[in-house]
């Protein structure tokens, strides 16, 4: 059910240079999973298109619901001067998020995220960890100043870093662990930028759990719009899908990336 609330600002914080925790409560937070997103509105009336960022870990108790973005333009920027008490205008929860059904104790997974793709994995994580599923998480950053979420992670299990310049732990990006990792991995799930995506979707490709969260521009983020369209394999032009609705979160080999 798609949800349309005032929620209120709990808590910000930044994270890394132009990297922001936000901590959000209201009451549609207890009908959010992990993989799915929110479409919010930006606090000035010149700019009508709201923003969509992904759910990164979910307080049902408290019914808090924290997001992590970077500014990527005004209106991001305008979210990074919200304060406590401050409300906003947010649509949720949208898409689908990552399957986890199929997971049972004693199961491992496998984590891969790219920067600013690493905090959906958290909320994901946690959710595993509860059912007894053993996870492994290889996250990539540009360098040392922007390494998000690692002790969030190792809450949960083993946790590699990888840092493009070698400023911070492994040097090189997340093919570089993943590669040489013999573990064989009953899921395995990633959100990235689309240079790591392929490499995913390439290197899982016959996996029969593996899934990608994709990122795209969009506008109405219900499926009306056609703004964040994507192409399956072996399917008709007319036949695209929609990250907005069909995902946010893929199946790897499925789509033409």
């Amino acid at each position: 059910m798609i949800l349309k609330e005032m929620m209120t600002v709990v808590r910000q914080d930044c994270l890394a240079p132009n990297i922001f925790s936000l901590i959000l409560k209201g009451e549609m937070v207890r009908e959010m999973k992990p993989g799915q997103f929110l479409h919010l509105k930006v606090p000035d009336k010149s700019m009508v298109l709201r923003r969509p960022i992904s759910i990164s870990e979910i307080d049902g108790e408290k019914g808090e619901v924290r997001l992590i973005y970077r500014i990527e333009g005004q209106g991001t920027a305008l979210f990074s001067h919200l304060q406590i008490g401050d409300r906003v205008d947010v649509m949720g929860p949208l898409g689908n998020g990552f399957p986890l059904d199929h997971l049972a104790v004693g199961q491992t997974i496998l984590l891969i995220g790219g920067g600013i793709g690493v905090p959906p994995l958290v909320e994901l994580a946690k959710q595993a960890y509860q059912r007894g599923v053993q996870v492994v998480s290889v996250i990539g950053f540009a360098d040392r100043q922007a390494v998000i979420l690692e002790e969030e992670l190792q809450r949960y299990g083993q946790v590699f870093v990888t840092t493009d310049n070698g400023s911070y732990a492994q040097k090189g990006n997340v093919s570089t662990v993943v590669d040489r990792l013999s573990e064989s991995f009953d899921a395995v799930y990633a959100c990235g930028a689309p240079a790591m995506m392929n490499y995913v979707d390439q290197h899982f490709k016959d996996h029969p759990h593996a899934y990608l969260s994709l990122e795209a521009r969009m506008a109405c983020a219900m499926g009306a719009c056609y703004a964040c369209v994507v192409r399956p394999k072996g399917r008709q032009e007319h036949e695209n899908k929609r990250v907005c609705k069909e995902g946010p979160v893929f199946a790897t080999g499925s789509l033409v990336l």
